[in-house]
């Protein structure tokens, strides 16, 4: 299977735009990769039954090098809080796995619906700019273990890296909002491998899958996407300390409102 140019040139723009995204907002960049990569990779031959759970699986799998990119840049400036990092990471890993493994068990069409609803949510979350109050401190070990678990399930089921659940976590036990975006991106990487590792091992060996699959993973969009997300990251991670986002998470809500609809509609027609 050879991609054809223009799809190369649609990758590229699409990992570069979900680069920058990680960066910026500090999330994985999945919520806008997953619609568009549900369509191409119909496109490319994957069954319908298999398509949605395909193009999670490949999101999860750019996570871990959008991420990586992503938190370097934050880390020069201080802002990643790495002790919570360690402390959230085992739950993460965890949760992801376990959360990717169920995902593989729902029929394509449901799958679709749940992403959508979860796109509903997220763009709910930037336009009303729910904004959690420090109430507490960080939890004990347990908490953070179960907290991790939480962040990983969730994020593993809807191949995100973890932002939106993370994020408002990290803000409720009073850790300044640019740590929290920071830490959320140091996040992503545990949350994406385990949940692509899952997606591999659950996906080995399916039938009338395409050429070029790593389980559920496919290789050619994975190459291509991470190569521009990991070249744009650093410049999102730059403006995010040097801008008011909040802007721009509107503009972003509204777009993730049209992705949700155009997956329900592909979804349940």
């Amino acid at each position: 299977m050879i991609l054809e140019p223009l799809l190369i040139a649609e990758l590229l723009l699409l990992g570069s735009f979900t680069g920058f995204l990680a960066g910026l907002l500090g999330i994985g960049g999945s919520l806008i990769m997953v619609p568009f990569m549900t369509w191409a990779l119909a496109k490319q031959g994957v069954a319908p039954a298999y398509v949605v759970h395909t193009a999670i699986a490949t999101s999860l799998a750019t996570i871990c090098f959008s991420s990586l990119s992503s938190v370097r840049a934050h880390h020069r400036r201080g802002a990643v809080r790495w002790p919570v990092v360690f402390a959230l990471s085992p739950g993460i890993v965890f949760g992801a796995y376990l959360g990717s493994l169920l995902t593989t068990h729902i029929p394509a069409r449901s799958l679709g619906v749940v992403f959508a609803g979860f796109l509903f949510f997220s763009a709910f979350q930037m336009l009303a700019n729910i904004k959690p109050k420090a109430a507490r401190n960080l939890p004990a070990t347990p908490g953070m273990l179960a907290a991790g678990g939480v962040i990983g399930g969730i994020s593993g089921m809807v191949g995100a890296g973890g932002g939106f659940v993370s994020v408002p976590f990290m803000t409720w036990c009073s850790v300044p909002i640019q740590q929290a975006v920071a830490t959320s991106a140091a996040l992503g990487f545990p949350i994406a491998l385990g949940g692509t590792v899952s997606y591999i091992v659950n996906g080995w060996n399916t039938p009338g899958m395409p050429d070029l699959m790593l389980g559920f993973v496919y290789l050619p969009a994975l190459v291509v996407i991470s190569v521009a997300s990991v070249s744009l990251a650093p410049l999102g991670a730059k403006v995010a300390h040097s801008i008011d986002t909040q802007a721009l998470k509107r503009l972003f809500a509204v777009l993730l409102i049209c992705l949700g609809s155009y997956m329900l509609w592909r979804s349940l027609r």
